[in-house]
């Protein structure tokens, strides 16, 4: 059974997560331990705890001697986010193929068309996720699906790093293709369209809280 720490650290955990993965804690910047526990009222046992959990989930890294960092990114890291996405989403599609029905591919559509419409990077991001997790969860493959949606969220926090404004509603044409290859049956091609779509990586300059211009990269798939 869990602890009352353990409870606790799992909650702030997911809290700071959520901040990470928003932007609203930037790369690099030192998570305080005597805040966060004042934040929510603990003593510093589950606070460190959750400290683990972030730096477990490669949000957070400890550094000797001066506590806990968010984890910063670079372009190596959402390229090897983006060939995970493809191999584990691949593999998915072609688990899932044999059972998305008229009615699946219908609601993926639905999700494709809101993201087309978001006039946000969170909207956009939250309908780009739904039509992913609609048409890879027939698959039935829980671990599998674990997996994805811990890519989805590292995606994410690329995403929301680089294009927290300035977003532009656009037709994403690779779920249209992806949704007519599968509604024609044509499983492979549609996983091949999958595969390139989730790898493309976008880049834009960004000005970070303390003023400094750098390049951000991000997957817009």
């Amino acid at each position: 059974m869990a602890s009352k720490d353990d409870t606790i650290a799992v909650r702030i955990s997911k809290i700071l997560g959520e901040r990470i993965i928003s932007g609203d804690l930037e790369p690099g910047a030192r998570l305080r331990q005597d805040h966060i526990a004042e934040e929510f009222g603990t003593s510093h046992v589950p606070v460190r705890e959750a400290f683990r959990l972030l730096e477990a989930q490669g949000l957070a890294i400890s550094e000797p001697r001066r506590g806990f960092r968010v984890a910063a990114f670079d372009l190596a890291d959402v390229k090897e986010v983006a060939e995970m996405r493809a191999a584990l989403e691949v593999l998915a599609l072609r688990q899932a193929a044999p059972h998305l029905t008229p009615a699946i591919l219908d609601l993926a559509e639905q999700a494709s068309r809101a993201g087309d419409k978001s006039r946000d990077v969170r909207s956009w991001e939250e309908a780009n996720r739904t039509f992913h997790r609609t048409i890879l969860a027939p698959c039935e493959m829980p671990r599998l699906l674990a997996a994805i949606d811990d890519l989805h969220a590292a995606s994410a926090r690329f995403l929301f790093a680089a294009w927290r404004s300035e977003w532009e509603s656009r037709t994403d044409l690779d779920h249209l293709a992806i949704l007519v290859a599968l509604r024609q049956g044509q499983v492979e091609q549609a996983a091949a369209t999958l595969g390139r779509h989730v790898q493309w990586i976008g880049q834009k300059p960004v000005k970070s809280g303390a003023g400094v211009m750098r390049n951000a990269f991000a997957i817009v798939g």
